[in-house]
């Protein structure tokens, strides 16, 4: 396969990227080059071009009008002119684009073969894959690394009344309305995180979850996991510090008004506790004379400079202009071993790769909640989230984790974790699996989608198919002899959520999803690669549900907190009570006093889902074998909670695995069920062949 990525922001070339030279010479660039470097080590890739913009620069020594640069045998990077030779930040490059698309034109059509992907990165190179699409025909991949819309929803509540319509909001409409067209025009869109996926596109009027895939960024990481301190550090460093071993609160990152960098300052020069616990380490990029950077990032730094005076934090404050590239990873060590913590307070962050660097590096995070964070937190439990907008929560999250030796050492030994979870071979398994099926180089398209379904397997997730990694072996290769058997799965979790649990365990791509408790309902396309959401469905369940004076009422019920905004859906409402009390039945008579109807859910003892009266994974289930014209004597469906509970007394072939909980040997109605001997997936198949067996005998 052929693979051509687009990729014009920043100072991109093979070796010793100037990372922070720029506000764009950032980690997409460093994103990139790991992944098709990675991507080369496969034996199926033939070929990967790197197709960016040359153009000279008077800040740097780098040569960026070289026509052609290897990374390696199979990489290569490919700049191609535009009319204006000099460099240009994203806001200033859209006049240069159509220039840019008539030379890569030019350039595949001289091509021996053309490129069977394109993969474009950030906006600008969404719409150039867009017009290359238009013009050759060739389909491409879409990441934006950083969305437009965030920033401005954090923009729009900071900025004064005379900032609007400004150049700068101009631009930033352009983007979004050019980032809206790649989300409608790619093939897949990939993504870093699930609030990318489900809260951020989501504001965009052709979102569409079905067609975006969630890969966690790889990132390699052991340099960071072995990294040790060392003596240029040190002096680099410590010049600026009184007490240069106290603690360190570190910070890496771009001086760019997305990262927060100020609020950091100010956080920790408003908390004199802090300030008496630990010094502030910054280190933000590398900068000559101010005069001579860019607006944004000159701009920035004089105030981060500024607060530093105002706070008179000097002899605790560390800023150093430069520092070698190498040397990072010793510096997330010589905060460790000071007892230090790594902060990435970022307005929005997409992904957050310095927080895999400092988690590798046993250092504990405070890290924004808005964006990849989330998903870094949940899979490592190495650091906290906050709020970046709050001075106040960043400083007590920081001495919260300054003052517990206990957690500090158990978020360093998870954080470690990060190493084999954020892999690049699992991360490029996946992302050329997807390649493989867009482009149709394999043949691979779920063959028995061909042949006409008699039976119906629907599945939990947690807890039933996933949970022990011999069991999701022995299925896999059941299921391949199974070509009859519709297979999807029936989960809490949500759409993303799922197909992202489901690919780290390693089972097969299931023919439809049931997420959110019953609440949407996805199937799989055609082309094999893409999920359709059920609009039907959606439609069905929401007559009579009146979601927000659900919520308006329940809000109220002091044993009820609300979840993350990534468990709210539509038609789902997501809570967390103490463990120990039953307040399902107490939730259901207030909500009916109120004359609202919703199905209430209470799993896992501290979960309670409520949804339309409606919904639920029994319903769907009942709803997709109808549409199949699958008799429910053929439908299995199978579980083990009391979030699976609906569906296991609402279908005949129903299968508890015998890992299950939640008190389900005692529940009502459940005495037609078949309750395994063995756990997980192996219960799974148990239970479909106990049914099977019986159908044929009778």
């Amino acid at each position: 396969m052929f693979i051509m990525h687009i990729a014009l922001q920043g100072c991109l070339r093979a070796h010793d990227v100037e990372y922070g030279i720029t506000a764009d010479t950032g980690g997409h660039i460093r994103y990139l080059l790991e992944l098709a470097q990675t991507s080369a080590r496969d034996r199926d890739i033939e070929r990967i071009d790197i197709v960016t913009r040359a153009f000279d620069a008077d800040f740097t020594d780098g040569d960026y009008r070289i026509g052609c640069e290897y990374v390696n045998p199979k990489v290569r990077i490919v700049r191609l002119p535009t009319p204006d030779p000099a460099y240009r930040s994203k806001e200033a490059l859209w006049d240069q684009l159509p220039a840019f698309g008539d030379a890569l034109v030019d350039y595949i059509d001289r091509l021996e073969r053309a490129p069977q992907l394109l993969h474009a990165h950030y906006a600008d190179a969404g719409h150039i894959a867009g017009l290359v699409k238009q013009r050759r025909g060739i389909p491409f991949v879409f990441t934006a690394h950083s969305l437009g819309q965030p920033k401005r929803d954090y923009t729009a509540a900071t900025r004064r009344d005379e900032d609007v319509d400004t150049p700068a909001e101009r631009a930033l409409d352009r983007r979004i309305a050019t980032e809206n067209a790649a989300l409608r025009d790619a093939s897949l869109v990939i993504a870093s995180s699930r609030d990318e996926a489900e809260l951020q596109y989501a504001q965009y009027p052709d979102y569409d979850p079905g067609r975006i895939r969630v890969i966690r960024p790889a990132s390699d990481l052991q340099a960071f996991a072995q990294s040790q301190p060392n003596a240029r550090v040190h002096a680099m460093l410590s010049r600026f510090l009184t007490e240069p071993d106290k603690p360190a609160l570190l910070a890496i990152a771009r001086p760019v008004t997305r990262k927060n960098l100020a609020s950091l300052i100010r956080a920790y020069g408003e908390s004199p506790a802090l300030q008496e616990r630990a010094n502030l380490v910054i280190l933000a990029g590398e900068r000559q004379s101010l005069d001579a950077l860019e607006p944004e990032i000159a701009d920035n730094l004089r105030d981060m400079l500024a607060l530093i005076d105002h706070y008179d934090l000097y002899g605790r404050v560390a800023y150093p202009k430069k520092h070698h590239g190498a040397d990072v990873p010793s510096v997330y060590a010589w905060a460790r071993v000071r007892g230090g913590l790594f902060a990435n307070v970022a307005f929005n962050e997409p992904f957050g790769l310095t927080l895999l660097e400092a988690a590798a590096a046993g250092l504990p995070v405070v890290a924004t909640d808005s964006g990849g964070p989330n998903d870094i937190i949940e899979q490592c439990h190495n650091g906290v989230l906050v709020n970046p907008c709050s001075t106040d929560a960043i400083a007590a999250a920081a001495l919260a984790l300054f003052d517990d030796h206990e957690r500090w050492i158990a978020c360093q030994a998870s954080g470690r974790k990060a190493t084999s979870v954020f892999d690049w071979s699992r991360h490029v398994d996946y992302y050329h699996r997807l390649l493989h099926r867009l482009s149709g180089s394999t043949g691979e398209r779920v063959a028995k989608r061909c042949s006409r379904f008699d039976a119906m397997l629907a599945c939990d997730i947690d807890g039933t198919l996933v949970g022990c990694s011999q069991g999701v072996i022995r299925f896999n290769a059941w299921y391949a002899g199974q070509p009859r058997l519709r297979f999807g799965v029936a989960t809490g979790r949500s759409f993303h959520s799922a197909l992202l649990i489901l690919e780290q365990a390693g089972i097969e791509w299931p023919d439809f999803l049931i997420t959110s408790v019953g609440a949407e309902i996805y199937r799989l396309a055609d082309d094999g690669v893409r999920y359709v959401r059920d609009t039907r469905w959606a439609e069905r369940i929401d007559r009579g549900w009146q979601r927000a004076a659900v919520a308006e009422v329940l809000d109220a019920v002091p044993e009820l907190v609300a979840q993350s905004p990534l468990e709210q859906r539509a038609h789902k409402i997501s809570y967390l009570c103490e463990a120990g009390i039953d307040i399902a039945p107490r939730l259901r008579r207030l909500l009916a006093e109120h004359g609202l109807e919703a199905r209430v859910i209470h799993s896992n003892e501290r979960c309670v889902d409520v949804l339309p009266v409606h919904a639920s994974k029994g319903a769907a289930v009942a709803y997709l074998a109808d549409e199949a014209d699958i008799h429910q004597e053929r439908v299995y469906v199978a579980g083990d909670s009391a979030n699976d509970l609906e569906m296991l007394q609402t279908l005949p072939c129903a299968i508890v695995v015998a890992n299950h909980r939640d008190g389900l040997a005692k529940a009502c109605g459940l005495t037609h069920a078949y309750f395994a001997s063995a756990g997980h997936a192996r219960g799974v198949i148990e239970g479909v062949a106990h049914f099977q067996a019986r159908c044929h005998a009778s």
